[in-house]
């Protein structure tokens, strides 16, 4: 028996929800934008193989490969439940670029657990899955948060709640929203992408921060769409993460000329996304920064609605 279990990229933050925002992203035209996992029952304990675009950015020593840690962690999880742990064959086919800003290794992590449990006959709930998957984004970044790989496994727009058992849960999205999102071919780590942000924050915007996250998320809930988008500002990462990116600031001036309602920064970077509700509009400004945004011939650009499915086995071969 095997399964191939596909996990979408996500856009964290999405400016007004810093480390509690997330949303899974599906290119409008059917590609697939995301890694993928094959998993079947094998002869020895674990073997794994790496393919796909991005393979080679990867350690070629599997046991310091993330969806090695996701095995230990999900044996380590099983020994709490009857099911047996199988011997299992992995090959990942790493489809998203390492630091990115699409959640490139939430999308490994979530693959690789979901393809796990779905081989076992799922013995873990969501809940424990998501926990588990916040521990091996805290091996990638340094630190465990969510708001990658809750959309990334849940789908749709996911709000950060982490308060007893109760991780994430999903709001409420604007399905009229075109999300344009270019990867300029660069990378910077989630680690450096801290870095430069400071200790501690003026009161003034800490307060303008949390005025308009509960105003996205309350817009979300009344469907306001036009209010929703007026909230998608940054005032904790983007002023400062802005000078990581090559030609952020003309991008961003181009996309408000283009019809743009909002744009940001995705995740930790370099990946900047604008919200549309103009298919035209979408393109245009999809055409713009692919021949001026982009860097070189890793970088795309995709015109993107929200993946509301989030993790799922997609057949039995890659």
């Amino acid at each position: 028996m095997s399964l191939v279990v596909y996990a979408p990229a996500s856009t964290a933050n999405v400016s007004v929800g810093f480390d509690v925002l997330g949303g899974a992203l599906t290119p409008i035209d059917g590609q697939q934008l995301g890694d993928r996992v094959k998993i079947s029952e094998g002869k020895e304990a674990f073997t794994f193989d790496c393919v796909g675009r991005f393979a080679h950015k990867l350690p070629s020593d599997p046991k310091k490969n993330i969806v090695f840690d996701c095995y230990v962690a999900f044996k380590e999880a099983l020994l709490k439940t009857d099911t047996t742990l199988l011997n299992v064959d992995i090959t990942l086919e790493k489809n998203l670029p390492v630091g990115s800003g699409l959640g490139s290794s939430s999308s490994s992590i979530v693959a690789a657990l979901e393809a796990l449990n779905a081989l076992h006959k799922h013995p873990l709930d969501e809940t424990v899955m998501l926990a588990i998957m916040g521990d091996m984004e805290g091996i990638i970044s340094g630190g465990v948060h969510y708001d990658n790989v809750a959309p990334c496994y849940l789908g749709g727009m996911q709000l950060m709640i982490n308060e007893g058992d109760i991780i994430s849960q999903k709001i409420p999205s604007f399905k009229q929203w075109y999300w344009v999102v270019a990867y300029p071919g660069i990378t910077i780590s989630t680690a450096a992408a801290r870095d430069i942000l400071p200790a501690q924050y003026r009161l003034s915007d800490a307060l303008t921060y949390g005025r308009r996250l509960g105003a996205f998320v309350h817009a979300c809930h009344s469907n306001q769409p036009e209010l929703a988008s007026k909230m998608l500002k940054d005032v904790i990462a983007e002023p400062y993460r802005a000078q990581l990116i090559p030609g952020f600031k003309e991008a961003r001036l181009f996309a408000e000329q283009s019809g743009a309602l909002a744009m940001g920064i995705s995740g930790s970077g370099p990946t900047v996304f604008a919200v549309m509700t103009d298919l035209q509009q979408a393109q245009s400004l999809q055409n713009w920064l692919t021949e001026n945004f982009l860097q070189n011939d890793e970088g795309f650009c995709h015109i993107c609605h929200l993946d509301e499915q989030g993790a799922r086995v997609l057949g039995t071969e890659l």
